[in-house]
Protein backbone atom coordinates (compact mmCIF):
# COMPACT_ATOMS: atom_id res chain seq x y z
CA UNK A 1 0.00 0.00 0.00
CA UNK A 2 1.37 3.41 -0.94
CA UNK A 3 0.20 6.06 1.47
CA UNK A 4 0.85 9.69 2.34
CA UNK A 5 -0.86 9.40 5.72
CA UNK A 6 -0.82 6.69 8.33
CA UNK A 7 -3.20 6.10 11.22
CA UNK A 8 -2.05 3.80 14.02
CA UNK A 9 -4.91 2.18 15.90
CA UNK A 10 -5.10 -0.32 18.73
CA UNK A 11 -5.72 -0.70 22.42
CA UNK A 12 -4.11 1.54 25.05
CA UNK A 13 -0.56 0.47 25.72
CA UNK A 14 -0.09 -1.13 22.30
CA UNK A 15 2.70 1.33 21.50
CA UNK A 16 0.97 3.63 19.01
CA UNK A 17 2.70 6.81 20.19
CA UNK A 18 6.14 5.20 20.48
CA UNK A 19 5.89 3.60 17.03
CA UNK A 20 4.54 6.83 15.49
CA UNK A 21 7.44 8.90 16.86
CA UNK A 22 10.05 6.37 15.77
CA UNK A 23 8.54 6.04 12.30
CA UNK A 24 8.16 9.82 11.95
CA UNK A 25 11.87 10.30 12.67
CA UNK A 26 12.75 7.63 10.10
CA UNK A 27 10.72 9.08 7.22
CA UNK A 28 10.57 12.75 8.16
CA UNK A 29 6.81 12.91 8.56
CA UNK A 30 5.07 14.94 11.22
CA UNK A 31 3.51 12.96 14.07
CA UNK A 32 0.27 13.86 15.84
CA UNK A 33 -0.91 12.10 18.96
CA UNK A 34 -4.65 12.67 19.37
CA UNK A 35 -4.63 12.40 23.18
CA UNK A 36 -1.71 14.83 23.46
CA UNK A 37 -3.42 17.30 21.15
CA UNK A 38 -6.63 17.14 23.19
CA UNK A 39 -4.71 17.60 26.44
CA UNK A 40 -2.95 20.68 25.03
CA UNK A 41 -6.21 22.19 23.81
CA UNK A 42 -8.06 21.47 27.05
CA UNK A 43 -5.05 22.29 29.27
CA UNK A 44 -5.75 19.19 31.34
CA UNK A 45 -5.07 15.48 31.23
CA UNK A 46 -7.28 12.86 29.62
CA UNK A 47 -8.01 11.56 33.13
CA UNK A 48 -9.16 15.02 34.24
CA UNK A 49 -11.37 15.36 31.14
CA UNK A 50 -12.99 11.98 31.83
CA UNK A 51 -13.46 12.83 35.52
CA UNK A 52 -15.03 16.26 34.98
CA UNK A 53 -16.82 16.01 31.63
CA UNK A 54 -17.08 12.29 30.91
CA UNK A 55 -16.14 9.99 28.08
CA UNK A 56 -18.75 11.46 25.70
CA UNK A 57 -17.15 14.90 25.88
CA UNK A 58 -13.73 13.36 25.28
CA UNK A 59 -14.97 11.40 22.25
CA UNK A 60 -16.36 14.59 20.70
CA UNK A 61 -13.00 16.32 21.21
CA UNK A 62 -11.33 13.30 19.61
CA UNK A 63 -13.64 13.50 16.57
CA UNK A 64 -12.91 17.24 16.20
CA UNK A 65 -9.15 16.61 16.20
CA UNK A 66 -9.52 13.90 13.53
CA UNK A 67 -11.43 16.28 11.28
CA UNK A 68 -8.80 19.01 11.77
CA UNK A 69 -6.06 16.59 10.72
CA UNK A 70 -7.93 15.18 7.73
CA UNK A 71 -6.57 17.58 5.07
CA UNK A 72 -2.96 17.13 6.16
CA UNK A 73 -0.59 14.76 4.36
CA UNK A 74 2.79 13.18 5.16
CA UNK A 75 1.44 12.66 8.64
CA UNK A 76 1.38 9.82 11.15
CA UNK A 77 -1.55 9.89 13.58
CA UNK A 78 -1.32 7.99 16.86
CA UNK A 79 -4.97 7.57 17.79
CA UNK A 80 -6.49 6.96 21.18
CA UNK A 81 -7.54 3.42 22.00
CA UNK A 82 -11.21 4.20 21.36
CA UNK A 83 -10.86 6.44 18.29
CA UNK A 84 -11.23 3.68 15.69
CA UNK A 85 -14.14 2.07 17.55
CA UNK A 86 -16.43 4.95 16.51
CA UNK A 87 -17.97 4.00 13.14
CA UNK A 88 -17.78 7.55 11.71
CA UNK A 89 -14.14 7.93 12.74
CA UNK A 90 -13.33 4.50 11.33
CA UNK A 91 -14.96 5.25 7.96
CA UNK A 92 -13.14 8.57 7.65
CA UNK A 93 -9.75 7.13 8.62
CA UNK A 94 -10.04 4.15 6.27
CA UNK A 95 -10.83 6.49 3.37
CA UNK A 96 -8.22 9.12 4.30
CA UNK A 97 -5.06 7.07 4.75
CA UNK A 98 -3.49 3.75 5.58
CA UNK A 99 -4.73 2.29 8.87
CA UNK A 100 -2.50 -0.11 10.79
CA UNK A 101 -3.69 -2.01 13.85
CA UNK A 102 -0.94 -2.43 16.42
CA UNK A 103 -2.13 -5.56 18.16
CA UNK A 104 -0.64 -6.70 21.44
CA UNK A 105 -1.93 -9.48 23.70
CA UNK A 106 -3.83 -8.40 26.79
CA UNK A 107 -1.16 -9.67 29.18
CA UNK A 108 1.41 -7.42 27.46
CA UNK A 109 -1.02 -4.47 27.65
CA UNK A 110 -1.55 -5.07 31.36
CA UNK A 111 2.23 -5.09 31.89
CA UNK A 112 2.54 -1.77 30.03
CA UNK A 113 -0.44 0.13 31.51
CA UNK A 114 -0.28 0.85 35.22
CA UNK A 115 -3.61 1.15 37.08
CA UNK A 116 -2.58 4.58 38.37
CA UNK A 117 -5.52 6.61 37.07
CA UNK A 118 -3.66 8.27 34.19
CA UNK A 119 -5.67 6.07 31.83
CA UNK A 120 -9.24 6.20 33.12
CA UNK A 121 -10.38 3.06 31.31
CA UNK A 122 -7.54 1.00 32.80
CA UNK A 123 -8.28 1.55 36.49
CA UNK A 124 -10.54 -1.51 36.77
CA UNK A 125 -8.67 -4.50 35.29
CA UNK A 126 -11.80 -6.62 34.78
CA UNK A 127 -13.51 -3.80 32.89
CA UNK A 128 -10.31 -3.21 30.94
CA UNK A 129 -10.27 -6.85 29.83
CA UNK A 130 -13.91 -6.62 28.70
CA UNK A 131 -13.17 -3.39 26.82
CA UNK A 132 -10.18 -5.05 25.15
CA UNK A 133 -12.39 -7.91 23.94
CA UNK A 134 -15.17 -5.58 22.71
CA UNK A 135 -12.78 -3.44 20.67
CA UNK A 136 -11.10 -6.30 18.78
CA UNK A 137 -13.77 -6.43 16.06
CA UNK A 138 -13.36 -2.74 15.28
CA UNK A 139 -9.57 -2.92 15.18
CA UNK A 140 -9.78 -5.91 12.84
CA UNK A 141 -11.25 -3.59 10.19
CA UNK A 142 -7.92 -1.78 9.80
CA UNK A 143 -6.08 -2.22 6.51
CA UNK A 144 -3.38 -4.30 8.19
CA UNK A 145 -2.53 -5.86 11.55
CA UNK A 146 0.94 -5.86 13.09
CA UNK A 147 2.16 -7.73 16.15
CA UNK A 148 2.92 -4.87 18.55
CA UNK A 149 4.53 -7.21 21.08
CA UNK A 150 7.56 -7.23 18.75
CA UNK A 151 10.38 -4.69 19.29
CA UNK A 152 9.50 -1.15 18.15
CA UNK A 153 12.18 -1.11 15.43
CA UNK A 154 10.76 -4.32 13.97
CA UNK A 155 7.21 -2.90 13.94
CA UNK A 156 8.54 0.24 12.24
CA UNK A 157 10.34 -1.84 9.59
CA UNK A 158 7.13 -3.74 8.84
CA UNK A 159 5.22 -0.45 8.52
CA UNK A 160 7.87 0.96 6.17
CA UNK A 161 7.56 -2.09 3.93
CA UNK A 162 3.78 -1.93 4.01
CA UNK A 163 3.49 1.76 3.06
CA UNK A 164 6.14 1.43 0.37
CA UNK A 165 9.19 3.17 1.83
Amino acid sequence: MRADKLYLVGFMGAGKTTVARTLGRRIGWRVEDIDTRIEARERRTVAAIFAKDGEGYFREAEKAVLHELQPERNLIVATGGGTFVDADNRTMMLADGAVAWLDAPLNRIIDRVPPDGRRPLAADREQMEQLFQRRQAAYAQAHTRLDASRPVDEVVERLLEWIGF
